[in-house]
């Protein structure tokens, strides 16, 4: 992996193109170059180079001190050396389902990648209702060979507690315990409730105590579980999509957690994805076809990913206690059980957080917006109140079913 160096700045997109003549590299010296800032998420500055004479296109991503969305969070930039590193490694874990990394600089906290401008964002896809139905097997493919290849049961120890070191990510960690695990449990002022949602937020939400308890055990858990190298924020907004091929972007909240939570947040979102579309689409038979297909996508993944998991496991698991009769079983159930808690944290956080989800955001009718955010709520709180019960994509699904009114 190449190496840049020069002076930290945040750059423009003239910056850019400048950047990618003198340090990048990857361009011909007759190149004539093209920017344009495409970032749209919390964090970082994204800019898509383009040498408009011999149509190749690369994007730099660039890590700034503080996140995009809002001052207080300050970061450390470090966050894009990690995702540089997680991006190599999963790449060799799980080909193909991760962009190229062409370079990293360590100086202006940027890498350089692959650019997937065939592809399309998935969660904005989903809700011009589009379908994938190759991404189930993909996405449990990428979660399992990243997940499970990376714990202490295929992984030799003293390599595996290396990795967990050389993947400590104190700020964008406390950001999860934060936002994910803590502040939508109780009326906190950096909170962000619609209106029409907020009775029941109240109600059902920051008034139950037996709630409250469940959460606290989860996220110490989740500090305290260094079980595999996790994606650390993989929803439908970090998934590059088309017919044929799926793409996992912006790693840069990995460290060692949980599996679980990567399971959970990509469960969660499909969930507000079949939310948008039972809100938003019109034509009842398409409606129908939509929600359908997604119920079916939700359940696949539960499904395809314990098959996997546990193939895997039979191939490739190093560690001897893991060959002992009913621990793979157990330890599965551990991950599932970490799933449905995740899924239920995802869709409480995302409804009455700080950061929203245009799935249910767009919902323009607030009378529908609110009856979508109190199904998400009521499925999130039975995914973590019944997390120890759930093992099938069928009993996933039933939650969800449950919870929207029996759709």
């Amino acid at each position: 992996m190449a190496i840049f160096t020069t002076e930290y700045f945040t750059m423009t997109e003239a910056d850019a193109i400048e950047y990618a003549k003198t340090r990048l590299n990857f361009f011909d010296e007759d190149a004539e170059l093209t920017c344009k800032e495409i970032g749209d998420g919390n964090l970082n500055y994204v800019f898509r180079l383009v040498d408009e004479k011999n149509k190749k296109s690369v994007i730099v991503k660039q890590a700034g001190p503080v996140a995009r969305i809002s001052d207080e969070f300050k970061l450390s930039p470090d966050r894009n050396r990690i995702e540089s590193e997680i991006l190599e490694l999963q790449n060799k874990l799980a080909p193909g389902f991760v962009p190229e990394i062409y370079g990293y600089d360590p100086v202006m906290n940027c890498c350089a990648m692959e650019d997937l401008s065939d592809h399309e964002i998935m969660r904005t896809a989903l809700m011009n209702h589009k379908k994938f139905p190759l991404f189930a097997d993909h996405i449990t493919t990428y979660m399992v060979n990243t997940l499970l290849l990376t714990s202490d049961v295929v992984v030799e120890h003293k390599e595996k507690k290396e990795l967990v070191k050389s993947f400590v990510n104190p700020e964008l960690c406390e950001i999860t315990e934060d936002l994910v695990y803590t502040e939508p449990f109780y009326d906190c002022p950096r909170n962000d409730v619609f209106p029409a949602s907020r009775d029941f937020v109240q109600e059902t939400i920051w008034n139950d105590k037996a709630l409250q308890l469940e959460t606290a055990k989860l996220k110490f858990e989740f500090m305290t579980n260094a079980q595999s190298l996790l994606h650390g924020d993989l929803h439908t907004g970090s998934v590059f999509i088309k017919e044929d091929s799926t793409k996992v972007i912006d790693p840069e909240f990995a460290f060692y957690g949980p599996a679980g939570y990567d399971v959970g947040n990509v469960i969660a979102n499909l969930t507000f994805a079949l939310a948008n579309a039972k809100y938003t689409i019109e034509d009842a038979e398409q409606r129908e076809d939509q929600m359908e297909y997604l119920q079916n996508t939700i359940i696949d993944i539960v499904d395809l990913f314990k098959e996997k998991f546990v193939k895997a496991w039979d191939e490739k698991a190093t560690d001897r206690t893991a060959r002992y009769e009913g621990f793979k079983e157990y330890y599965l159930d551990s991950v599932l059980r970490d799933t449905a808690a995740v899924s239920g944290l995802e869709l409480c956080r995302r409804i009455i957080g700080l950061a929203h989800v245009k799935d249910i955001t767009s919902i323009e009718d607030a009378e529908k917006r609110a009856a979508a955010e109190k199904e998400c709520l009521t499925a999130g709180k039975r995914f973590i109140m019944e997390r120890g019960t759930l093992k099938t994509g069928e009993d996933f699904i039933n939650v969800v079913k449950e919870s929207f009114n029996n759709i």
